[in-house]
């Protein structure tokens, strides 16, 4: 799955897109994504300029967009939901993640239910664990949402 394909499952565009291609999904199951850090990217220039390194919190922002796609392909009428990352649970940053990298995004669900589901993730570089992370995300229905604003 390309880009394109990408952005009808995440409301994230750049420079908040963080997932590049889906290698394997199993709807109801696991993902395996891609994120390709470049040199170019636009948190390299404060973080850190003179030793660039990806910021965890932007890995775990990867590992929930591609656990985003696994719902979008694991919920009923998945236009009707919105979904929002609520809570990061035991993680873990075990290397540092530098230009040049593909990360290997992976989600598993644990736990879905009709406003909640929990995943556990892990980002790699090569064989390598980067980052882990259980992720519990939100699922609001988008017509609840704009009867409220």
């Amino acid at each position: 799955m390309k880009p394109e394909q990408i952005e009808k499952w995440l409301p994230h565009r750049f420079p908040f897109l963080l997932v590049d291609r889906v290698l394997e999904l199993k709807p109801g199951e696991s993902i395996l994504a891609l994120k390709n850090v470049t040199y170019n990217e636009p948190f390299f220039t404060g973080h850190f300029p003179e030793r660039k390194i990806m910021p965890g919190v932007l890995i775990v922002e990867a590992l929930a967009q591609a656990g985003g796609i696994l719902l979008w392909h694991s919920v009923e009428n998945p236009e009707s939901v919105f979904v929002v990352l609520s809570k990061i649970e035991e993680a873990k940053f075990r290397k540092s993640v530098i230009p040049g990298d593909q990360l290997k995004l992976y989600a598993r669900l644990v736990k879905l239910k009709a406003t909640f589901c929990v995943m556990e993730t892990q980002a790699r570089v090569g064989d390598e664990v980067v980052a882990e992370a259980r992720l519990v995300a939100g699922i609001l229905k988008k017509d609840e949402l704009d009867e409220k604003s």
